[in-house]
Order: C-alpha cells, then sequence, then structure tokens
C-alpha cells in the first residue's frame, strides 16, 4: 500500500466535527466529502494535516510553550519526575535515554499513560500500573494538560468515526469492545540543537524511523522548524511542514490489523537539523488497553476473504514495545 507521495495531504474535517452526532451524518454531502479525503490519504500517505478541527489554537501554542519551560529547566529539577520502571515508565527520561531499533535518541520527554489501577488489567498490565508524574514547576502545567488531553481525545474520537465510515464499517465500530474504553497515551517531546549534544553521545537522529502503534497518532509540532519526515513507497523522505493550526495525524499498526491491511501506518522519523530547540506533543489514541484486535469481516471481504494478520492484544503489543524503548542500566 502507500504511493510515492510528494506532499502529505491537508483536511478540513469541520463538517465532520460539527455534525459527528447527528444520526443523518452519513448521509451529508460534505461529510461525505471529508471521509472520502480520510479513505485517500490513509491508503495513499498513511499521514495528513487536519483544520478545522474545534481545539483553540492558543491551547495548541500554550501546550507547547509550557513544554518548552520545563525542558528549559536544571536537570536536576527534570529529574524529580524520572522515568523508571517502579513509575510505571512515566515521566521524564534525558537526552539518549530513548531507543529507536537499538540507537538512541536525540531527544528529552515525558511519557505519560492513561492511569491504570493495581491489577485493572491483571497481569498484562503490571509494568505499566501507576500515575502519571507531572512537575510542580512550571504552575499550571497539569491542569492545562488535562484539559488539553481532554480535547484531543474527544477530536481523535471523531476522526476515527471517519475513518470507520471510509472502511465501510458502521460510524462506531471503533468504539465498544475495541475502542470504547481507549487506552491513550501522551509524548511531550524536546528535540535538541545538534551541536548542544556531547559529540561522544551524539546520533544522527531526533527520533528513528518507526511506526506507531496504536490506531490514530495527533501530533502537535512547532511551527517554524522542519524536522518530522514520512517516508513514500519509493524510500524517498518527505517532510511534514509545520502548518500553523493544524495537528499532523498518522495511522498506526492496530488500524492496519483491523483493516486488514487496506490501512497501512507509514515509517516516519524526526531529524533537528535546524539551529532551534524543538518541542512536539504527539497524542496516541489507542484501543482499548486488553482488545484483542482481528481483521474485521468488512475489511477482510474487501481483501480476497481472508485474514493478513493474526489477532493481537493491543496492552501486549504495548508493553513489549515500552521495554525495549529505553536504554537499559540507567535507572
Amino acid at each position: 500500500m502507500g504511493s510515492d507521495f510528494k506532499t502529505i495531504p491537508i483536511i478540513d474535517i469541520s463538517p465532520l466535527v460539527a455534525k459527528i452526532d447527528d444520526p443523518k451524518l452519513a448521509a451529508s454531502n460534505d461529510v461525505l466529502e471529508v471521509v472520502r479525503q480520510l479513505d485517500e490519504a490513509c491508503k495513499e500517505a498513511g499521514f495528513f494535516y487536519v483544520k478545522g478541527h474545534g481545539v483553540p489554537d492558543s491551547m495548541i501554542k500554550e501546550v507547547r510553550e509550557i513544554t518548552r519551560s520545563f525542558f528549559a529547566l536544571p536537570t536536576e529539577e527534570k529529574l524529580k519526575i524520572k522515568m523508571t520502571p517502579k513509575t510505571g515508565y512515566r515521566g521524564y527520561q534525558k537526552v539518549g535515554e530513548n531507543i529507536t531499533k537499538g540507537k538512541p535518541d536525540m531527544h528529552e520527554a515525558i511519557d505519560c499513560y492513561r492511569p491504570i489501577l493495581p491489577g485493572q488489567y491483571g497481569d498484562l498490565a503490571k509494568p505499566l500500573e501507576g500515575n502519571n508524574l507531572w512537575p510542580e514547576t512550571p504552575l499550571n502545567f497539569k491542569a492545562l494538560l488535562e484539559d488539553y488531553l481532554s480535547l484531543v481525545k474527544d477530536l481523535s474520537r471523531k476522526i476515527m468515526r471517519g475513518i470507520a465510515l471510509a472502511l465501510g464499517a458502521p460510524i462506531d465500530a471503533f468504539e465498544g469492545d475495541c475502542a470504547g474504553d481507549v487506552f491513550w497515551v501522551l509524548r511531550l517531546i524536546g528535540y535538541p540543537v545538534s551541536t548542544d549534544i556531547p559529540e561522544s553521545e551524539r546520533t544522527d537522529t531526533g527520533c528513528g524511523a518507526h511506526t506507531d502503534y496504536g490506531l490514530l497518532t495527533l501530533v502537535n509540532q512547532d511551527d517554524e522548524i522542519q524536522a518530522l519526515e514520512v517516508q513514500n513507497r519509493s524510500g524517498e523522505w518527505v517532510y511534514a511542514v509545520p502548518l500553523p493550526g493544524t495537528f499532523v495525524c498518522n495511522i498506526g499498526d492496530m488500524l492496519k490489523v483491523w483493516s486488514n491491511g487496506i490501512y497501512e501506518p507509514t515509517l516516519h522519523r524526526v531529524t533537528n537539523k535546524s539551529p532551534f530547540y524543538r518541542v512536539s506533543a504527539a497524542f496516541f489514541y489507542e484501543s482499548n488497553f486488553d482488545a484483542c484486535i482481528e481483521p474485521v469481516e468488512c475489511c477482510k471481504q474487501k481483501t480476497g476473504g481472508v485474514a493478513k494478520y493474526d489477532n493481537i492484544v493491543y496492552g501486549k503489543h504495548l508493553v513489549k514495545k515500552v521495554q525495549n524503548n529505553f536504554v537499559k542500566g540507567r535507572y
């Protein structure tokens, strides 16, 4: 799947947002046009920008600004919320502690997950049990991010309703047992200027090439720094050029399985070659933690009638990825 795209499509989803709970949604021509564009974008690029999404631009910017303020703090202050296995892999990690395919990434981050109570999912979620570690400085950090999480979670639900229609499924196909009790992940990421990293510790990527794990990702990136790159079918890297007021969206591994490969996630990476510190906030909208994702019948019928992928339990997939994503021995 995929194509030799040279640019990433821009979709105005305002009709979908405005009519999302209208029982006649699927009969609206302007909504059906959004659905058509979502279908084409997911098939051709696996990435798309959304505008007309309803999240205030002031909040989008404020999230980046408060994140930048945190990363500007002294290291000892940031380490007050240090991420370890004992924190359920929540909290702050220093530059080089995240690894992709065995190679340290040149970014620092705060990792947040939907809180998990002890025993909530039995042994499946044990490594990720716990609550998020929110810094006391800057002030209002937790309140702002929790408000933001509420908005991007709701926006993701709306986009997934459009994607369900694009696949010929019921509008609520990603709710209920699949994603009616969604798990989510938020990564607040800072990419230093390359020359600010000691040469002995430096690699050539801010984040190595990868696909995302869940259903849908929304990226809130700095307005003026080109760093996120997406690979087309020919192996060329195409910049996801910052477009103020938009989110960059991409599909993940669980949607590939669910759709039986009609939609496939696209490799992407981050390389900050600019002379400026770059910030992004990546929100990952996942399935239910304990959902067993498998190709659905309507998608199998469109792809030869046979399941191309084995069933996969989302939480098991996530825990394996998380536990392999961090440099061992630094805790």
